[in-house]
């Protein structure tokens, strides 16, 4: 029987939560460039992984067998603002540093470099890649012996990339049972609507047909969250969670408005959506 986050665990999470969002729109406030739209959406999945499901470096640092360690693939990777807060919170980076992104010299970058940020597991932003590196990810850890679980978090608009569903053949074929793929069902992107610019459909039914497991849940209830990332744990296939979101989480003038994928906002709209996430 799958253990339960308890009312304080949840509510600690959620209290994580708008924290890392005022950070996601200060980084990006302060740099005046980055997209705020879809690190808000992802913001609550990440901190779960992070925080109750995935076992990462900070926790297996003290411990020789480092290998244990998890995986964790942003494939959508202009959400870069999201992972850092999260790697923040946790140890990865300090905190200060938060303000260098996307600034020259930072190690921050718009897009996360693996040889600039610990933590980062590989180098992301062409759309549509994540979850082959996840494939091949698992195949050497298989080598190795090594069933660890690789957590990849994909942007709904990267499933209209040829790429997504050659690795999803793959994964299915290698039976490659310790990939759980997240994607980010909000809906939007640059363009519009996803279903606008080239329908998705049911992203489940999809994943089903190519040999998946499937589940598909709220990406902002971390109760939610937390019990579908550690049911697809279990899983003897590839696990793909679908979470639906609201891009823009949490700021009421950006939610579902996809002109806040990749905008900054003026001195007053930053400082209106401080104060509804205070």
């Amino acid at each position: 029987m799958l253990k339960k986050l308890s009312s304080d665990e949840i509510k600690e999470i959620q209290e994580i939560c708008k924290k890392e969002r005022r950070e996601i729109l200060s980084m990006i406030f302060n740099a005046k460039s980055g997209h705020p739209g879809g690190s808000l959406s992802a913001i609550d999945i990440l901190t779960v992984l992070y925080t109750k499901v995935m076992k990462h470096f900070p926790e297996c640092e003290k411990n020789p067998n480092y290998n244990s360690r998890d995986r964790f693939i942003l494939s959508k990777g202009h959400a870069s603002a999201a992972l850092y807060a999260v790697l923040a919170h946790c140890g990865y980076i300090q905190e200060n540093e938060l303000m260098g992104f996307r600034k020259m010299g930072s190690i921050l970058q718009g897009h996360p470099s693996c040889k600039l940020v610990k933590g980062v597991e590989v180098s992301t932003g062409s759309l549509g890649q994540g979850l082959s590196m996840a494939c091949g990810m698992a195949l050497g850890l298989r080598l190795d012996n090594i069933n660890n679980k690789i957590f990849v978090l994909m942007g709904d608009g990267e499933l209209q990339e040829g790429s997504v569903w050659e690795a999803a053949m793959q994964a299915s074929a290698r039976n490659l049972k310790n990939i759980i793929a997240i994607v980010d069902r909000n809906k939007l992107q640059i363009d519009g609507s996803t279903e606008d610019v080239m329908a998705i459909g049911s992203a489940a039914d999809k994943f089903k047909a190519f040999g998946w497991n499937t589940m598909e849940i709220n990406g902002h209830n971390i109760e939610e969250i937390y019990e579908a990332l550690e049911t697809a744990k279990l899983n003897d296939k590839p696990t793909a969670i679908i979470a639906n979101t609201i891009k823009g989480k949490g700021v009421s003038f950006m939610e579902n408005n996809p002109a806040w994928h990749g905008k900054v906002p003026s001195n007053e709209q930053f400082e209106t959506a401080l104060a509804e996430l205070t």
